[in-house]
């Protein structure tokens, strides 16, 4: 029988910001290297209210 994983709750706030903002792996590597809070990504993805953030 196989043992089932749990993933960490760091981990799974990582996870839910890569799912929501449409990020691939090595952009959350990144983030996480640099020491991004992954909590405060959607102040920096607000292009609806500020325009010019757009990607």
């Amino acid at each position: 029988m196989a043992q089932k994983t749990t993933i960490p709750q760091k981990y799974q706030v990582w996870i839910e910001v890569r799912r929501r903002y449409h990020l691939s792996d090595a952009q959350i590597q990144m983030a996480r290297e640099m020491g991004l809070n992954p909590n405060k990504f959607g102040k920096l993805a607000n292009e609806k209210l500020e325009p010019w953030k757009k990607p």
